[in-house]
């Protein structure tokens, strides 16, 4: 799988975002190691709180489905009806990300499926806190 094609199956997932409130459409797609990829957008509630951001939704319809094994996510976002934007991902889904993937999981930031910025998760949560952190 090419950088390209996750890019662009993370640009189609933006097409689903729910973001009344932000205005601000995000779309993810995360691959496997054995080569399926699952996606996910941003899901935003009138209360904030449990709005959900399009890395988590990608993450957990991949673990909810027996997938654990990450490769790589691409994430795309920006204003509703806008151009995209570099779109990082938040703390929370940088500790969600360290939760199922090593600090080796590449990270492709991408405006298009041809202009996109790819860095590891270590490099975006250096010092990560996970299922390592715990053991004996």
């Amino acid at each position: 799988m090419n950088y390209e094609t996750l890019a662009q199956k993370a640009i189609d997932a933006k097409k689903f975002s729910y973001s009344p409130y932000s205005r601000f459409n995000v779309g993810a797609a995360i691959l496997t190691k054995s080569g399926e990829i699952f996606t996910g957008c941003n899901i935003e509630s009138a209360s904030f709180s449990p709005t959900n951001c399009a890395e988590r939704t990608a993450v957990f319809k991949a673990v909810s489905e027996g997938a654990k094994d990450f490769a790589a996510i691409a994430i795309v976002g920006g204003p509703e009806g806008g151009e995209a934007q570099y779109c990082y991902p938040c703390g929370v889904c940088r500790q969600v990300l360290k939760e199922f993937a090593s600090d080796g999981l590449t990270v492709i930031i991408a405006k298009t499926s041809a202009d996109f910025r790819i860095h590891t998760l270590g490099e975006l949560f250096p010092h990560g806190f996970g299922p390592e952190n715990l053991t004996a």
